[in-house]
């Protein structure tokens, strides 16, 4: 099973390779020249579109973060029981 890295990276080698070889000219086909100007600043298109839907998911993350009430609790009493535990071993808080 590949990792996520690989898959990634794999995709990553395959858009480059066929962009390298429209931007210099190493595909025998001829292309308009408008479409020319749409290729050759792409990978600067996909980064922005990247990072677009990469703050667009963050954002829905966090605003549907669902929060763990009783693990909230669970982790006071603990922080409780040390507090106390440490008291008796002379340690002081401000």
């Amino acid at each position: 099973m590949a990792s996520k890295l690989v898959e990634w990276l794999t995709a990553f080698m395959l858009f480059a390779s066929i962009w390298i070889a429209f931007v210099f000219d190493m595909v025998p086909i001829e292309l308009d020249p408008r479409i020319k100007e749409v290729i050759v600043p792409l990978p600067v298109y996909l980064v922005i579109v990247f990072g677009c839907f990469s703050l667009a998911t963050i954002g829905y993350r966090v605003a549907t973060f669902n929060d763990c009430e009783e693990a909230a609790a669970s982790l006071k009493k603990e922080v409780e029981e040390a507090r106390k535990d440490l008291t008796r071993k002379g340690f002081k808080f401000t």
